[in-house]
């Protein structure tokens, strides 16, 4: 195990506690857990991720190389501690190219201040590049949680 997996397994595990405390306001603004059933195993697996909401959808993004979002492939049914309440969603990946640079820049539009992380620079009117977000959907995934109601 590398270093970097030993750090992101004690900061998984230390947000995985905050979420589900009394005092999970200090995070849960931004970050939230997500538990999903594996395909072929039926194993849960709870994942802490950062989020944006646009009223009843919740925008994930994820680097390709993770895991964890690969049982949502074609829908399927997760659970989110969002703000402190138990939901049960439908998730669905955006893998294709075209789709993920549409749904970073959705994701990115609605939270600038998260375009570093994401390798992508704002022009003078703080709007995002979408040559920058062009590159940076190679490496990633995007995530559709829908609220029911």
């Amino acid at each position: 195990m590398t270093a970097q997996n030993i750090l992101m397994k004690i900061g998984n595990g230390t947000m995985r506690f905050l979420l589900r405390s009394p005092i999970h306001k200090l995070v849960s603004g931004n970050t939230m857990l997500v538990t999903i059933k594996g395909r072929k195993s039926g194993k849960a697996y709870t994942t802490p991720v950062n989020y944006v909401q646009d009223q009843n959808v919740i925008y994930v993004t994820s680097q390709k190389e993770r895991t964890w979002w690969r049982n949502l492939r074609g829908g399927a049914e997760a659970d989110l501690q969002l703000r402190g309440q138990n939901i049960r969603v439908t998730g669905e990946v955006v893998e294709d190219e075209p789709g993920v640079v549409t749904q970073l820049a959705a994701y990115l539009t609605k939270v600038p201040q998260y375009a570093r992380f994401y390798g992508v620079s704002l022009n003078e009117e703080g709007k995002v590049n979408l040559e920058d977000i062009a590159k940076s959907a190679k490496n990633r995934v995007c995530i559709l949680f829908k609220i029911p109601g």
